[in-house]
């Protein structure tokens, strides 16, 4: 059986098979963890800070740290650029076609530019010492506690203001579901994270091999799409229902938590490598992040316009690193 899995079909059965627990498995993580939250009253608007943007983060989390301890390190942070940058310019562009994405001022002036600094962080560890190590992953994850607790805080100082009311109509469709079938969901959940992880990493370590691609390759197109399917259904689904803001906030908490928390994990169990072509991605991404924010800047939205843009350049990005790598 294990031969099986070793063969292109195999292979590829493997990876649809990971994706969807990955996907299943964050899926209901989220919704038994929210539910709990509800039990225990803690509001709405913090849930959505933190379980769910957490929530859409778990496939990269599991995927990175797997693919960091198998020793996997340029699938590790393949994988969250290639994410971040899909995120960003794939998921936000699509939505943009949907309906105009209205950007608030706090994203324009706090979250958009401090994910562009953590970005920049990264590049400037990794290409101190051509790696990100134990003690980058630790400061990762420190700058990754004070920006929960600084959200945390952000959440409290809203429940004081008129935006209480909806929050808390928010709270109330969060669907009620016994505490039993919480945990149910949660450890299962769980384990199918953790199992889809190791499947996906798997899958795509034998399709690299035998396609002669690399692993940076692998993590920056095939992972870092299947990884990133939670933020781009969330999004499309808030936009869809007019929850504009939620869409944008979902994608550029998602790229902060990726590189702050899921690189953090994975650096402090194991030193990742860090090659010319990851400094010349992330720089990519820093690049895609401020044309967003001017995008964002001038009319305080992202309209169909901003979307094909935004598509279009992801689009010439996905031809650079094919063609980079001679696939």
């Amino acid at each position: 059986m294990t031969t099986f899995f070793q063969t292109v079909p195999g292979a590829l059965i493997l990876l649809v098979v990971g994706f969807v627990f990955l996907i299943k498995g964050a899926d209901f993580f989220v919704e038994g963890a929210s539910a709990v939250a509800k039990k225990l009253h803690v509001p709405a608007l913090v849930i959505g800070m933190t379980i769910v943007a957490m929530g859409t983060s778990l496939p990269e989390l599991s995927v990175s740290v797997t693919a960091s301890l198998a020793g996997s390190n340029q699938l590790a942070i393949g994988n969250v650029v290639g994410s971040n940058i899909f995120n960003l310019m794939v998921v936000l562009g699509s939505c943009a076609l949907f309906s105009a994405l209205e950007v608030s001022d706090d994203t324009i002036k706090k979250d958009l530019p401090f994910s562009i600094i953590c970005t920049m962080a990264l590049m400037v560890m990794g290409i101190i010492g051509n790696s990100v190590g134990h003690v980058d992953g630790a400061i990762l994850l420190v700058l990754f506690i004070i920006f929960l607790a600084s959200m945390l805080r952000a959440a409290k100082k809203s429940r004081t203001t008129a935006a209480a009311i909806a929050e808390e109509e928010a709270e109330n469709e969060i669907v009620d579901i016994p505490t039993w079938l919480c945990i149910i969901y949660i450890i299962g959940g769980a384990v199918a994270i953790k199992y889809g992880g190791d499947w996906v990493v798997d899958s795509c370590t034998t399709l690299a091999l035998k396609f002669g691609m690399s692993e940076t390759l692998v993590g920056l197109t095939i992972v870092a799409l299947g990884t990133s399917l939670p933020e781009l259904v969330t999004s499309i689904v808030a936009a869809k229902k007019n929850e504009l803001d939620m869409a944008i906030g979902n994608v550029v908490g998602s790229n902060i938590f990726n590189i702050l928390l899921i690189l953090g994990v994975a650096g402090a169990i194991s030193p990742m490598t860090f090659l010319t072509v990851n400094a010349i991605d992330t720089l990519i991404l820093v690049a895609f992040s401020v044309i967003v924010g001017l995008m964002c800047l001038k009319k305080k939205n992202l309209n169909k316009a901003n979307g094909i843009v935004m598509l279009l350049l992801y689009a010439v990005y996905l031809g650079y690193i094919i063609l980079r790598d001679g696939v």
